[in-house]
């Protein structure tokens, strides 16, 4: 019993130390193997590559350089002569370059760099061999298992002379050159070749981490660790070989002893580590697949990404300053992208971005390239037709096939875009400045209606710039309290007394002089600083005009401050800080305050009236449904536009329109004030039909608090002006 289970046991022993054998065997046999195949393939890959880059060098040199120029010399051979030594420093990857005739007349050559006259007999002992593979009409590729015939003007072969393996490339000039060549019968070729030298080979050794890459003359015997070169005739000339790296083995070595001690109580748990490593090699191989796709494209459009994007933009600006060609930037912002999102789901949201990644792509000529930026922003670098032009009519094109209706999830759509564009040279030669500017032509572009392109034009960043100083310079100024107030005279009836002053900010700027407020209120709107640079005003104006008693202090209110929801407890706190009559004070609203949410404005405007503050509805008479205001809103006082009496006669129409508006607002028990008074003329109409008070250039401009002090000293600080009028 005991020896049958020794036997039994032994056997089991024998046949797991046989199988983990076997298994390792195997895995250090494959391993060798795919190491070997994957030597073969950089191999193949490097040097076929490395003759490609050659060929391409060399069809380049033909139609950049002065070659052209020197065939249609007269003098054809010096011409030649002198044209290839001055491009000798680009070809110094060939032992040696000829043009030559099919008749085996050398017109001009270069050997090591160094010209040679026609006919000099050093440097030319292949002259021969080189004109019988130049004169086939196709021949094989030079390295690999299966020749495949080449037919296009340039050629590339191994060839065997005297003893030496030299590759050869031939380029026919007819079908190259961008010039029609004369005499048919005998054309000319380039030819161009380099000797298969040991440190060619080391070069290639150390460069791909292969170890002894040699040229042999019969074919190894390992078959896995050799590639064949052809010949002219397809045929194997030679074979490159090396030693093969053999990452098995030495797998082997390391841990054959682990095996021989622990093969009985770890096999198992081998067998189980050898199978997770293998899988988690394969899912890093394919991670890393993924991120390398992920790296250069969008995953939703399927384009470019801003990564790609940036890095095809910097290559095509190196060429742009290498070739001095042009190029155009285009940024695409989608219009009315986010409704879509809002009213149908995300999802949608992805198959419109799809879709008009399709028609954009679709917009575009060869060359050009379109790739998401990011959300639904995209962008074009236009190197084809980059004129104005041609910008102008792809900007066209793809405003028209993005305006097309889009279905989306059985539901039709409809959106636009906005195009900014930027041209290099013309307008930056760097990546960072040309993306700037087109960004600045895209808000232009936004900004003047939206579904229309704009290129970009200087003003526009100078319209940039000051929007960045009113944003820097503002906010700090209003910390400071660097900012002034001058106050406009409200006059009665008759001219002689002053009877309200409106309060209006100045912005006397250390550097820029004094900015008036049509330069920055709206900049101060749309960076969020007009509440702080109202809350200055009213406060700035509650503590100057407490000195001038039993005048009204008179303030602009912007729409954005209004619909603030502390608007009225910041009033009333700043009211309270200054110690001001709340009766002597009056906020002047626009149209534009009521118009978004008239029940949230009306109850407001009850609670500001009910702390004793007046209401006065500004620039009456220029918007829509003045007159359902006035029924709703409880306002004190209305100003008639200043637009109306600018051309005013006095039998015409804007006359009536006045004339009607005083008696309206006298009718409805409302103190009607007219604006833009400039003449006596206006001055006394508007005293005839009935105004309660005047303000105007007449009586005064705005002025600094110490100069209403001065004219609340006279006693009819205005009888001057009148009496002169």
């Amino acid at each position: 019993m005991f020896a049958s289970t020794v036997v039994t046991l032994g056997c089991a022993f024998i046949v797991l130390m046989a199988a983990g054998i076997a298994v390792v065997t195997a895995l250090t046999r494959e391993a060798n193997r795919l190491e070997a195949q994957r030597q073969a393939e950089r191999i193949e890959a490097a040097f076929n590559g490395q003759i490609r880059l050659s060929e391409l060098k060399l069809e380049g040199l033909m139609t950049t350089s002065d070659l052209t120029e020197a065939l249609l010399q007269p003098q054809q051979q010096p011409a030649l002569q002198a044209a290839l030594t001055r491009v000798r420093s680009q070809i110094l990857d060939f032992d040696g370059v000829h043009i030559v005739s099919m008749s085996g007349h050398v017109v001009a050559g270069i050997e090591n760099t160094v010209p040679n006259a026609p006919g000099e007999p050093e440097g030319q002992q292949h002259l021969e061999a080189f004109l019988r593979g130049a004169k086939r009409p196709a021949v094989s590729v030079v390295i690999g298992d299966e020749a495949q015939l080449q037919t296009g003007p340039t050629r590339t072969m191994m060839l065997n002379d005297g003893g030496e393996t030299l590759l050869l490339t031939v380029i026919d000039l007819p079908r190259v050159m961008p010039i029609d060549l004369s005499n048919p019968r005998d054309p000319l070729s380039l030819i161009a070749y380099r000797h298969i030298t040991a440190s060619l080979l080391f070069e290639l050794a150390e460069r791909y981490r292969v170890a002894d890459i040699r040229l042999v003359s019969s074919a190894p015997a390992d078959s896995s660790s050799v590639l064949a070169l052809r010949a002219p005739d397809g045929t194997v000339g030679g074979w490159l070989t090396w030693s093969p790296a053999r990452p098995g083995d030495a797998m082997l070595h390391r841990f054959l002893w682990a095996l021989i001690l622990v093969a009985l109580l770890f096999s198992g748990i081998f067998v189980f580590v050898v199978q997770r490593l293998r899988a988690s090699a394969e899912q890093i191989e394919l991670r890393e697949r993924q991120i390398q796709r992920l790296a250069g494209q969008d995953e939703l459009s399927l384009l470019p990404n801003r990564r790609s994007f940036d890095l095809t933009l910097d290559q095509s600006l190196a060429d742009l300053a290498q070739f001095g060609s042009a190029l155009a930037v285009m940024l695409i912002d989608l219009d009315r992208f986010k409704a879509v999102n809002d009213t149908y789901g995300h999802n949608a949201g992805d198959e419109l971005i799809r879709q008009v990644a399709s028609r954009l792509s679709g917009a575009l000529q060869p060359g050009d390239t379109v790739a998401r930026l990011g959300g639904d922003e995209f962008g074009i670098i236009r190197t084809h037709l980059a004129t104005q032009a041609g910008c102008a009519a792809l900007g066209e094109r793809i405003l028209a096939c993005l305006t097309e209706p889009f279905t989306v999830m059985d539901v039709e759509v409809t959106i636009g875009c906005s195009i900014g564009i930027a041209m290099a040279p013309r307008d930056a030669t760097n990546r960072e400045t040309l993306l700037k500017l087109a960004d600045t032509a895209l808000y232009e572009a936004k900004n003047g209606g939206r579904n229309r392109y704009s290129f970009f034009e200087p003003q526009m960043n100078r319209s940039l710039q000051l929007k960045r100083m009113v944003e820097d310079d503002l906010r700090r100024a209003i910390e400071n309290d660097e900012l002034t107030l001058h106050y406009q005279p409200q006059v009665s009836i008759d001219g002689s007394t002053i009877v309200g002053l409106e309060a209006l900010v100045r912005w006397p700027h250390p550097e820029h002089g004094m900015i008036p407020p049509s330069d920055f209120i709206a900049i101060a709107e749309e960076r969020g600083l007009i509440v702080p640079l109202s809350e200055w005003v009213l406060r700035r104006a509650c503590t100057e005009a407490k000195r001038w008693e039993g005048v009204r202090l008179a303030v602009n209110v912007s729409p954005i401050q209004f619909r603030h929801k502390d608007f009225v407890a910041n009033v009333i706190r700043i009211i309270e800080e200054t110690d001001f009559d709340p009766t002597r004070l009056e906020l002047e609203l626009t149209e534009g305050v009521l118009i978004e949410d008239a029940d949230a404005a009306e109850a407001a405007m009850m609670d500001i009236r009910a702390h004793g503050v007046g209401l006065a509805l500004d620039d009456f008479g220029t918007g829509y449904s003045s007159l359902i205001y006035l029924r709703r809103f409880a306002f004190d006082k209305i100003k008639i536009d200043r637009s109306f009496l600018e051309y005013m006669e006095a039998t015409g129409e804007s006359a009536i329109l006045v004339h009607s508006m005083a008696h309206l607002g006298r009718a409805l028990g409302l103190r009607v004030c007219a604006e833009g008074v400039e003449t006596a003329e206006q001055h006394r109409f508007l005293q005839a039909i009935g105004c309660h008070e005047l303000q105007g250039f007449l009586f005064s401009r705005a002025v600094p608090a110490a100069q209403i002090d001065r004219l609340l000293l006279l006693e009819n600080p205005f009888a001057e002006v009148l009496s002169a009028a």
